[in-house]
C-alpha cells in the first residue's frame, strides 16, 4: 500500500551545479574603479535612465571576477530586491565576495534611506552567509557612487 501511495505523487528533486563557461583569463578585481568598469560593460546603456535594475558582481576568495548576475528589474524610481535571490545566486557561483549594485534613473547618485537599509540587509546576511560585501554602487548614466568609498557601507 505505501508503494501506491508513493508512486501517485511526484516528489521534486533538488540538483545544485556550476560550470565555467570561459577558459579565458581571470578578471581580478583591483580597484574600487574597475568594479565600476565590470557593472557598466554589464548594463544595457538604453534602460540605465528608464528603468531601476539590480545587479550583483560575484567574485572568489581571489578577487577574480566570476560574473555578473541581474537579481531584478523595477520601475522608474524603484525596484524590489530579494535578498534570498541574491545570496542564492552567490552560493550558487560558488562566489566569497560580492559587490552590489542599481541605477538611478533620475540620474542622482545620491543614495536613499531604502538603499542605505537594503544595504544594511545584505550585509548582514552575508555575514551569516560567510559572504562578504564589498561594495554597494549607484550608477547613473554619466557618473557612479561608491557607497564604501563614501563611508557608507554598514
Amino acid at each position: 500500500m505505501t508503494n501506491v501511495f508513493i508512486s501517485l505523487f511526484t516528489i521534486n528533486e533538488v540538483e545544485l551545479t556550476y560550470r565555467k563557461k570561459s577558459e579565458h583569463p581571470e578578471i581580478i578585481i583591483t580597484s574600487q574603479e574597475m568594479a565600476a568598469q565590470i557593472l557598466r560593460s554589464a548594463w544595457d546603456e538604453n534602460k540605465i535612465e528608464l528603468l531601476e535594475q539590480f545587479k550583483i558582481v560575484l567574485i572568489d576568495g581571489a578577487n577574480a571576477c566570476l560574473g555578473v548576475a541581474d537579481i531584478s528589474s523595477g520601475g522608474l524610481s524603484s525596484c524590489m530586491v530579494d535578498v534570498r535571490l541574491v545570496f542564492a545566486t552567490a552560493l550558487k557561483a560558488k562566489a566569497t565576495q560580492i559587490i552590489l549594485a542599481h541605477n538611478h534613473p533620475s540620474g542622482r547618485t545620491t543614495p536613499s534611506d531604502v538603499d542605505l537599509a537594503l544595504t544594511k540587509r545584505l550585509c548582514a546576511a552575508g555575514e551569516i552567509l560567510d559572504i562578504r560585501v564589498l561594495d554597494h554602487f549607484i550608477l547613473t548614466k554619466e557618473s557612479h557612487r561608491s557607497l564604501a568609498s563614501a563611508g557608507l557601507m554598514p
